[in-house]
This record gives structure tokens, sequence and C-alpha cells, in this order.
């Protein structure tokens, strides 16, 4: 009919007012859609500014190269020395023991002071040889009483023999009574000397100076007392001081090389047989003594050779039983490269010394070593007079590191003495 409202038909058939229902909600769908790319560009566009606007990050500047401290090896006079490891003893050692039996009544000495040779030590319980000394003294004048009676009898035989009163048998008799007397009197004379000495045996006095040991006996007690010293008592002891032994060990090569060096010295001047010995505590070798004694063979389990030095102990300083080191000379004076010990490490079995190259690259250097004078080692090979050695700052060298070199200087060993 002509007055009613149609729809318009698409030419598939389609009623054109479906097909805009139908297109409407993705008409809505596509348009969210571009509204959130357009915030996304417009983030990332003002995130890009954001970060184009910031300043640049400001780049540390490198460390620059560790310091440490360099100097040339020192040149020095240096003889060639071999070290040992000794043991002090006495010069003099004596067991007091006493010589005649009795009883300890005194004692005058503290123990472990210094005595002088004769000072009164001990005393024994003199009573008993007293009254020894005074039998054999009235044993002596018995007999000198008898000598005075054979030689009155002598006499007379003597007087009535030239008148014939007498005969020849009666003199003889009388003659032999005389030198029957005689002997008498020397005995009783050796009697006395016998009694006497052994009172005297009963103030045991020192038979040196040196330093006393703590006495083994106290007061009241027994003493044991002979000539034989087998059964007799031990008092104390008494160890000289000054001068004073250090014992040694020297292997049949260093033994070798010694009597090379002192044949080695000049001929017609005295053979310097001088040894430097530091104790325990010390670093420098200032005690000094004389080789006086090696023995006449090598031990032939150990092939070792006893050696004896002796050395002054004004301060009694040492004691008898004290560990020390000591060296001998090997060779002379010759001139050496030293370096601090310090600045010598370990590589497992090789030594090493760090040096600083032109361009302050560290490089290491194997070296050899040789031996310790103060705080210095000698550089036997390996090490130029010119190279500069890294003797402070070691901790903060690595090899193929640069580092800053700083000038140093290595001090000389301070004298001896």
């Amino acid at each position: 009919m002509s007055g009613d409202f149609s729809p318009p038909i698409d030419a598939d058939g389609t009623v054109a007012s479906d097909r805009t229902a139908a297109t409407a909600p993705r008409s809505k769908r596509l348009g969210r859609a571009t509204l959130g790319l357009v915030v996304v560009i417009g983030v990332v566009l003002a995130g890009r500014s954001y970060l184009n606007n910031q300043p640049a990050p400001v780049v540390a500047a490198a460390p620059p190269p560790p310091e440490v401290t360099v100097s040339a090896p020192l040149r020095y006079k240096v003889g060639s020395w071999t070290s040992f490891t000794g043991q002090f003893s006495a010069v003099d050692r004596v067991e007091l023991r006493a010589q005649v039996s009795g009883y300890l009544t005194e004692i005058h000495f503290t123990d472990g002071q210094l005595v002088k040779k004769g000072d009164l030590l001990f005393v024994i319980d003199p009573r008993p040889y007293e009254i020894a000394l005074q039998q054999a003294r009235a044993g002596l004048q018995t007999a000198e009483a008898a000598l005075d009676l054979a030689n009155q009898q002598l006499a007379r035989t003597t007087e009535l023999k030239r008148s014939d009163y007498a005969s020849g048998e009666a003199l003889d008799q009388r003659v032999q009574q005389q030198k029957g007397a005689l002997a008498t009197i020397e005995q009783a004379k050796a009697s006395v000397r016998s009694a006497e000495l052994n009172l005297e045996f009963t103030r045991i006095t020192a038979p040196q100076s040196g330093r006393i040991s703590a006495h083994r006996v106290s007061l009241g007690n027994l003493i044991g007392g002979g000539q034989s010293g087998g059964a007799t008592t031990l008092l104390t002891t008494i160890v000289s001081l000054d001068p004073i032994h250090l014992d040694f060990d020297m292997s049949e090569t260093d033994y070798l090389a010694y009597q090379r060096y002192l044949q080695s010295q000049h001929a017609g001047k005295d053979v310097d047989r001088t040894i430097e010995a530091s104790l325990s505590d010390e670093d420098t070798w200032k005690h000094k003594g004389v080789l006086d004694f090696v023995d006449n063979e090598l031990d032939r389990s150990s092939g070792t050779i006893h050696a004896r030095a002796s050395l002054p102990n004004k301060d009694l300083l040492i004691a008898p039983g004290q560990f020390a080191r000591l060296r001998l000379p090997m060779s002379g004076n010759t001139d050496q490269l030293l370096v601090p010990d310090l600045a010598v490490s370990s590589d497992q079995s090789r030594k090493v010394v760090m040096t600083v190259a032109p361009d302050g690259t560290v490089v290491p250097k194997l070296v050899e070593v040789g031996i310790l004078d103060g705080d210095l080692r000698v550089i036997k090979s390996g090490l130029g007079p010119n190279d500069r050695v890294i003797i402070n700052g070691l901790m903060r060298s690595r090899p193929g590191s640069k580092v800053t070199p700083k000038p140093g200087t290595i001090a000389p060993p301070p004298a001896e003495g």
C-alpha cells in the first residue's frame, strides 16, 4: 500500500534497519580500542620525553694505582756464614760430696747464689773428729817418749860396749829399738795429719767460683762420706759462668767448608777462629767467641762432628743449658745484593721478589737467597743492581697489575756488638 512505510531492502535481501542494529556494538568496540591505543601511545611518548629531559648519569673516575715503596737492592760487603744451633755448657761443673761421714749441722749459703772459691758452704758435726785428732796427738806423744827412751838406752849400751860391759848383740837390739821408735813417730805424725784432714773435711768450702745449686740435704741428716765417692752423699753442685762453652754439631759438608776457609787465610798470621752467637730473644749477632775445640772424628751414625766455642759472660746473663744460634765464617767479605727479608715471598719451594717495571707494572722475579744479615737477606742470583724492588706495600701488589712507585731506601745492617 502506498501509505505504509517500508524499510529499504538491500540487494542481498537484508533489511537495512536490521544491519544497522547488528553493526552498532561492533562500532563501539572499535572506538574503545582506538582510544586505548591512543592512551598507550601518549604514555610512551610522555615517558620518552621525560627520559630525554633527564641529565646523563655521571661515570665514576677509575681509582689511581696503589702506591708502593721501591728501592734498588743494597750493595754491601758481606761474608759467607753458616748458622748452627748450639747449647751452652759450663766450663767447670763440680759435684760437692762429703769426704767424711757425720750429721749435717750448718748450711752457709742461699740456694742459687753466686759463691766464690773458698766460701764456707756446709759444716758436718766436727766433735768426733776433734776427739780423733786428740787421740792421734796423744799417740804421737807416746811415740816421742818411746823414742827418747830408745835413744837413752842406745847411748848407755854404746858406752858399755866401749868398756866391754855390753855385748854387740845388746847394742844391735838398742839400735833396732831406736829405729822402731823413729818409725812409730812417723806413723803417729801421719795419724795426726789424717785426723787434722778429717776435721778439716767437716767444713766443706767452694772449690771454685760460680753459681751454686739448691742444697740436696737438709740440716740434721746423716751424711755418708768417703774418699772414693762411690757411696757418698751429693750435697749440691757448682757451675762456672764466665767464660762459658757453646757446644754444637757440624755436618761433614760444613766441616770441610770451614776447614777450607781456615786454610785460605793468609799464612804467617794468626788463624781467625771467631764465631758469633745470638740468644733466643735477640735479632743481632752481638756475642762473639772463639772456636777452641773440634773433635778428632765424625760420629759414624749421624755423620756430624762435635765442636765447641768459648764466649765471655761478664754480666752472667747466659746460663748453662740455654740454646743459641751461632754462625761460622765460610769466606771473606765480598760485595752482595741485599733486600729486606720481608720483601722476599715464597711460591711453594721458590723465592720471589716483586719488582716494578718502568711503566709501573709489577714484575715477579725468582731469586736464590743467601744468609740473613740482621733484617736483610742476601740475594745470590735472579736480581739486578738496578731493579726496583718493592720494599713496602707488598700486599697491594699483584703480578701484572699497575702500581705507583714511591722511592725509598734500604738501610745497611746494624753494626754487631
